[in-house]
């Protein structure tokens, strides 16, 4: 038998065309369900929610019903933001932490990183505002694959055994990471690619939350069962956390870039970075062919508008900058200013005084979707509510125990979030939705992407094709094997310390969808994952 995980030599994808309606996810079975929902007469933001809900049964190592969410929605001619990510619970405070044996930061699994969890509110409240089609049709296709089971795809399967391999060092004996395992390895060992995979409980649970629009979530069964499984294994969060929850309206942020406009959403994301890096950017050439001077000149740029977003973005509450201040053109200057010829070690300046999944819709109808969700971690804290299939996301993690740090643990506070939808415009009408996944490599994923999009000119395919490097901290680089070796040793002479990796998922999984002045949809999708796009 075939083995389904090994592809010997090198494949070639190209850009999918269409004029209806297209859905690009990670997940063949998502997208189809998304295109499925377009074919039954919804709109772009029904297909979205439809691909979202799918994704949390088909990438269950990426996100869940229990992950956060955020949205860039074109809709009849506006641009609308959605941040559906919740605070920390009113009993997680640092003493709280400290107290449980964490003394320097924020543990990675268990209950103590579990916040307020927001997909299933941003399911229903896209639903509610945009939506075409009732919202339990929207879910009918993830129920229908929790209930009978679905064979589980090639990269899935190799990062369901890394998240086995984690959660079995990780667990211990400790009974709250027992449902995890009953769940997501009922052989007693991950799914292999081909295997069957169900979740019955999952399958309840959609349904649920199909029939309430996500009110059983947050103010009926499956919040008192959150809350009761917290309380028998020592979580913190509670059914008031949970009924508290509403997501948010926000206007999306930008900056113009070789006559177009970049968006994202503002923080608590980390949106913020992408912008300021390509703000640093705009005064510079960085068309024509790959070069050394290029990436040396974007790396620079990145790690500086890392370094100022590490350091001022947290709950837009309690942030002490201003968006406007950190995107200013004065400011743009003056980080630029700082990039020479060498490498150097990033710090935040001093301001003028005053494992997520990610997918694209579009309609035929002109609106659009850029839409994101995550448990962060892979398959997050690894805490499962028994009896319902919820995995909880472990967001808490980003925040700090230093009460001098921005992004310090507060109860009710947003932490810092990695996830990030993006979206094109020019001259006032959209272009279209990207994204990258993968925790801190997001925004740099956005910056690579757009300026081979938007500096060389490339379709959505080829941009996604193109060998990436990430960002690691220092002076310490990435990239992937199939980069230039002429131009990491010309980085190298450069300063930069640079590590070549043949792991190539290292480097994020994106899709894109680009409407031209015909109305004709280009989509490119990830290589490297199991990407797909429906297209009518």
């Amino acid at each position: 038998m075939f083995n389904l995980s090994e592809y010997p030599y090198p494949s070639r994808r190209t850009a999918v065309v269409a004029r209806k309606g297209m859905v690009a996810t990670s997940q063949p079975l998502a997208s189809q369900a998304g295109l499925r929902v377009l074919q039954q007469g919804g709109n772009a933001i029904d297909a979205a929610i439809a691909a979202a809900a799918c994704l949390t049964v088909v990438e269950p190592t990426g996100n869940g019903i229990g992950s956060d969410s955020f949205a860039i929605v074109w809709y009849k001619g506006q641009m609308y933001g959605l941040n559906a990510s919740g605070g920390a619970p009113e009993l997680l405070t640092p003493d709280a932490v400290r107290q449980r044996g964490f003394e320097e930061e924020m543990p990675a699994s268990g209950w103590l990183p579990v916040t307020v969890p927001g997909a299933p509110g941003a399911w229903s409240g896209l639903s509610a505002r945009f939506g075409a089609l009732p919202f339990a049709q929207l879910l009918e296709s993830a129920i229908d694959y929790a209930d009978g089971g679905y064979p589980v795809s090639p990269e899935l399967a190799l990062k369901w055994q890394r998240a086995y391999e984690v959660y079995s060092q990780r667990s211990g004996n400790d009974p709250a990471f027992a449902e995890w395992f009953r769940v997501f390895a009922p052989a007693g060992r991950a799914p292999k690619a081909g295997e069957m995979w169900r979740s019955p409980d999952h399958a309840r649970t959609l349904r649920l939350i199909a029939e309430s629009s996500s009110e059983s979530f947050y103010r009926g069964e499956l919040a008192a069962l959150i809350d009761r499984h917290a309380r028998e294994s020592g979580g913190l969060l509670r059914s008031t956390d949970l009924a508290s929850f509403q997501p948010e309206w926000v206007d999306p942020i930008s900056v113009p870039y070789r006559g177009y406009d970049v968006w994202e959403l503002p923080p608590n994301g980390q949106g913020l970075v992408a912008l300021m890096a390509l703000n640093m950017l705009n005064g510079r050439d960085l068309a024509g062919q790959e070069s050394a001077s290029r990436f040396h000149v974007q790396i620079e740029a990145l790690k500086l508008a890392f370094a100022d977003g590490k350091h001022y973005i947290t709950d837009p509450n309690r942030m002490k900058a201003s968006v406007e201040q950190l995107l200013s053109p004065s400011y743009a200057a003056l980080r630029s200013s700082l990039i020479g010829e060498q490498a150097l070690m990033p710090e935040p300046g001093q301001l003028p005084k005053g494992g997520t999944v990610y997918l694209a819709a579009a309609d035929g109808e002109g609106n659009m979707v850029s839409f994101i969700q995550s448990n962060y971690m892979g398959f997050g804290s690894g805490i499962v509510v028994p009896g319902t299939g919820i995995s909880l996301q472990n967001r808490g993690a980003s925040f700090s125990l230093d009460p001098a740090h921005a992004n310090v643990l507060e109860p009710g506070k947003q932490p810092y979030h990695t996830i990030i939808p993006g979206f094109l415009t020019k001259n006032g009408e959209p272009i279209g939705p990207f994204g990258v996944m993968g925790a801190f490599m997001q925004p740099q994923g956005h910056l690579q992407v757009i300026s081979h999009l938007l500096d060389h000119h490339q379709n959505p395919q080829a941009a996604l094709d193109a060998p990436r490097w990430q960002w690691m901290e220092g002076k310490h680089l990435v990239v992937e094997g199939e980069f230039s070796a002429e131009i990491v040793e010309e980085l190298k002479r450069k300063g930069h310390d640079i590590q070549v990796l043949s792991d190539r998922k290292a480097f994020g999984c994106g899709q894109i969808i680009w409407r031209d002045a015909n109305g004709v949809l280009i989509g490119g999708t990830e290589p490297r994952t199991d990407g797909c796009i429906a297209s009518w």
